[in-house]
């Protein structure tokens, strides 16, 4: 692969990786939602497309969001922001579900991981861009049960889209009453307890036709290229996260997460 094709690759992934930073501060949605999609087209563009690429994508970015959440969640706690008591008490579970949803993910062919990533992202997206700040599902964060379903059920389906916990964390917490800037801070934490395992049991993971210097299912050219950025602009984003109106903000992303949903369930189909 000669250095003028290589250049524009090298370009997008750093200017992505720098937004999936600002996101994963602004909005807690985790870098990962944007990086998937960018570390997939990559790869393929360079001729990697084999049967357990997106694996590589998940875990890769998975690699990232454990400094890019530590960086988020140490910018929150400056401000007061992180809700520790939730994040401890759904640690347990999250971290259950984020193991079992590695031991799922190495069973499954990068397609169908493509179409679930295309799936959820839609579901996201449609969230962020029609939901309503009055939803409500109650007046605090579940307990008991009610937990003990619902957190590994956000570490497992994380996992399956390589992303940190709040995609599913902040509209969660929100739609239990947890004010929007601590859910988006506290979500950040969740991030660390999904990513940590999880990279874990990928790193044990054998992958055929695998880029170059990928360790079990990790890349790592493409993790020190994108931490580097994300590392960078997290703390940018959670600084404008209490200064910029995040109901206009998740309106746009939402968009923009309907049409990658929607161009990865294309890619699966159709190719």
């Amino acid at each position: 692969m000669d250095f003028a094709t290589l250049l524009p690759l090298l370009v997008l992934l750093l200017i992505s990786s720098a937004f999936a930073g600002i996101l994963a501060g602004l909005l807690g949605v985790g870098g990962g939602i944007v990086l998937v999609p960018v570390f997939f087209y990559i790869f393929s563009w360079l001729g990697f497309d084999g049967p357990m690429l997106m694996q590589v994508c998940l875990a890769t970015s998975l690699g990232t969001i454990i400094l890019t959440s530590l960086r988020s969640v140490q910018a929150h706690n400056k401000r007061g922001a992180v809700d520790w008591s939730i994040l401890k008490s759904w640690a347990p579970g999250i971290v259950i579900g984020a193991v079992l949803g590695v031991t799922v993910a190495a069973g499954l062919k990068s397609d169908v991981l493509e179409v679930i990533f295309g799936i959820l992202a839609g579901i996201i997206g449609l969230y962020l861009a029609f939901g309503r700040e009055t939803w409500r599902l109650g007046d605090a964060m579940p307990t008991s049960l009610t937990r003990m379903i619902l957190s590994p059920v956000m570490g497992f389906m994380s996992v399956l889209m390589g992303i940190g916990g709040g995609s599913f964390g902040v509209p969660l917490m929100t739609l239990f009453s947890v004010p929007m800037h601590r859910a988006v801070a506290t979500a950040a934490g969740f991030g660390v307890l999904i990513a940590v395992p999880s990279v874990i049991g990928f790193l044990f993971l054998e992958i055929a036709d695998a880029p170059p210097m990928t360790i079990g299912a990790v890349n790592i050219p493409a993790f020190v290229i994108a931490v580097s950025m994300t590392m960078i602009t997290a703390p940018v984003g959670a600084k404008l996260a209490h200064s910029l109106p995040a109901k206009s903000l998740k309106r746009v992303f939402g968009v923009f997460l309907l049409i990658v949903g929607a161009n990865m369930l294309r890619q699966a189909i159709w190719g």
